[in-house]
C-alpha cells in the first residue's frame, strides 16, 4: 500500500477544505451563526479525512510488523 500517495491526496483534499473555510471566515456578507453553521460540516469532513489517514496508518503498521514475525 502507498501510504505517501495516499496522505498526499488526503492532504490535498484537507487544503481545499481550509480554504473553503478561509473563504466563509472572510466573508462579511454572511453573518456569525451562518458562518459557524457552514462551517460545521467542513471540520466533520477535514476530522473524519484525519481519522482515515491515522486508521491506514495503524493498519499498514501493524501489517508490517505481522510480516516481519
Amino acid at each position: 500500500m502507498n501510504i505517501e500517495f495516499i496522505e498526499e491526496k488526503i492532504n490535498e483534499i484537507i487544503a481545499e477544505l481550509e480554504k473553503e473555510v478561509m473563504e466563509l471566515v472572510t466573508d462579511e456578507t454572511i453573518d456569525k451563526q451562518n458562518t459557524n453553521l457552514r462551517m460545521k460540516p467542513l471540520a466533520s469532513t477535514k476530522q473524519i479525512l484525519v481519522n482515515a489517514l491515522d486508521s491506514i496508518k495503524m493498519v499498514d503498521r501493524l501489517n508490517r510488523e505481522d510480516m516481519e514475525k
